[in-house]
């Protein structure tokens, strides 16, 4: 690629001190640290992978990467495209084969949404993986746009408000996941994407499903953007903002210990005294 004109490049470096400062606000990756950023072949987790080896070269600490595909056996994957970019850029890698297609394509009836069966079975094999290779962190894709809608699938089909953290702590307690592009714009990462020509590999089994939930939330999201440019980064703030007492969880607040305080000052001052 050729010299970046004055634009593509002030991209770049948007995306790249953003990530610096998710990585450094989470404590994202730390000296010694062995990070395993795990491929897709969409444009989110190339550029994970660029950005965090840029950031490799330059960081102050020292961190290793391993980068890992889940093939998962879908009809038409083209399963040279990965292995052939990543002996290319020189990056320790590793391509994980598992037919959860089949198992998916079984379990879920035709014309029903395959996407949280996929992604769980796609989970559980990465987890395992990261703990067989010695993985300190495990860098997922997912960008701010991701995070804002997965608040809102679970605030109005879930009942229940939580979102998807920059740094998460697995269940059982084996795996720290990260997400270092919790800061980036879905918006600039495709403009990153078509920037560097990334080989970017559709998803053929879940990728084309207009009636996912998800898809609903990120229209709306879309709309309210447009119309009020902006939007979606006050709410990733509110996201990072929350104040307990103004809800009504009573495991994260103490409502029922409020009482009157009796020692405060007095609302209401006697003029006559003064």
């Amino acid at each position: 690629m050729g010299t970046l004109s004055v634009n593509q490049n002030k991209l770049q470096k948007r995306l790249r001190r953003l990530v610096g400062e998710a990585i450094t606000d989470y404590q994202m990756i730390e000296d010694g640290d062995k990070v395993m950023v795990c491929l897709s072949g969409g444009k989110d987790s190339y550029t994970l992978l660029d950005i965090l080896l840029h950031l490799q070269k330059v960081a102050p600490i020292k961190f290793e990467i391993v980068a890992v595909n889940m093939d998962q056996k879908q009809p038409g994957f083209p399963e040279h495209v990965l292995p052939e970019y990543l002996k290319a850029l020189g990056v320790d890698y590793h391509i994980i084969e598992k037919d959860t297609y089949s198992v998916v394509k079984e379990k879920i009836p035709e014309g029903k949404t395959t996407c949280s069966l996929c992604s769980r079975l796609r989970r559980g094999t990465l987890y395992t993986y990261a703990d067989e290779i010695g993985a300190t962190k495990m860098a997922l894709g997912h960008h701010r746009d991701d995070m804002v809608e997965t608040f809102f699938l679970n605030l109005f089909y879930g009942g229940t408000l939580k979102g998807m953290p920059p740094k998460l702590l697995s269940d059982d307690g084996r795996n720290v996941v990260i997400r270092p592009l919790a800061y980036c714009s879905e918006k600039d990462i495709e403009a990153y994407a078509e920037l560097k020509a990334f080989p970017i590999i559709p998803c053929n089994l879940c990728g084309s499903q207009e009636n996912l939930q998800r898809q609903v939330v990120k229209e709306m999201l879309h709309e309210w953007e447009r119309k009020s440019p902006g939007r979606t980064e006050i709410m990733f703030r509110a996201l990072q903002n929350v104040a307990p007492s103004q809800l009504a969880d009573r495991n994260l607040f103490d409502f029922a210990s409020l009482r009157i305080d009796n020692n405060a000052t007095p609302r209401f001052v006697d003029v006559m005294n003064l």
